[in-house]
């Protein structure tokens, strides 16, 4: 990946200085140049376009910042009613992430989004321990998780 981007790069700036011209517009369309040929290029490369990872990367980011526009709301509508009529729980979730650094990114995410904390992570990894204010339905709650973050977070490290 970063091999691509740093070919991507080089073929921006060498767009500059065969034109030479060094705005910023120019340095784009390079940009979008090396992307092109790229492209054309990709069967000679071993690892996937280095596009699809920076697309799963900000598709990560909007998940978790939807997630934490959401959450806030729900939470801040706890906090304004008179009567105070939440089901706090821990229920433990089983994830299928396989390293530390995806564990630890999900722990971190869950850490992030109010209403939610992870209060415990097993010795294999494979069992976060979930603190929520409001736990319903703790399958529900291992869905969303699993189908946002957990998926989310795959696309981005695999």
């Amino acid at each position: 990946m970063a091999l691509q981007i740093l070919f991507n790069l080089m073929i921006a700036f060498m767009w500059m200085l065969l034109n030479n011209n060094s705005s910023g517009s120019s340095f784009i369309v390079g940009y979008v140049l090396g992307i092109f040929i790229l492209l054309i290029l990709r069967k000679s490369w071993t690892q996937p376009f280095y596009l699809k990872r920076v697309w799963a990367m900000l598709k990560l980011l909007l998940i978790f910042i939807r997630e934490l526009v959401v959450s806030s709301f729900v939470v801040i509508g706890h906090i304004v009613r008179p009567k105070l009529a939440i089901r706090p729980g821990i229920f433990a979730y089983e994830t299928t992430l396989t390293s530390a650094w995806e564990v630890t990114l999900l722990s971190c995410l869950i850490c992030l989004t109010p209403g939610t904390l992870t209060l415990d992570v097993s010795g294999d990894g494979k069992i976060l321990y979930i603190h929520a204010i409001d736990i319903e339905d703790a399958q529900l709650l291992t869905e969303q998780i699993r189908g946002t973050f957990e998926q989310a977070i795959m696309e981005v490290t695999r």
